[in-house]
């Protein structure tokens, strides 16, 4: 079974803790620490609690994203804060077509 590691809020991590997911509690201190941690154990999978993003630098954000492993990405919390913008709205309304 692959190994997978989440970082993010407490009610998330329960919910990834149900599904068999090593889910750790992370908050903006500590966000690049933990992230570094999990990348550091060679997981097969890294998930981070899109709030957290602004709290990691960015080179750090752009290595992990950029690695061929682990896999790594940045998901929204149980409440969807931290969703990505809406790339397709975005670019309609820039275009005066939305």
């Amino acid at each position: 079974m692959a190994q997978v590691i989440y970082l993010g809020d407490e009610a998330t991590a329960t919910g990834f803790r149900l599904a068999g997911v090593d889910a750790r509690v992370a908050s903006a201190g500590d966000a690049a620490a933990m992230l570094r941690q999990a990348f550091s154990e060679a997981p097969d999978c890294v998930l981070l609690d899109g709030t957290l993003v602004d709290y990691v630098p960015a080179v750090e954000l752009e290595r992990a994203l950029f690695a061929l492993a682990p896999l790594f990405a940045v998901i929204p919390d149980v409440r969807g804060r931290g969703s990505p913008p809406n790339l397709a709205r975005m670019v309609r309304n820039a275009l005066g077509i939305d």
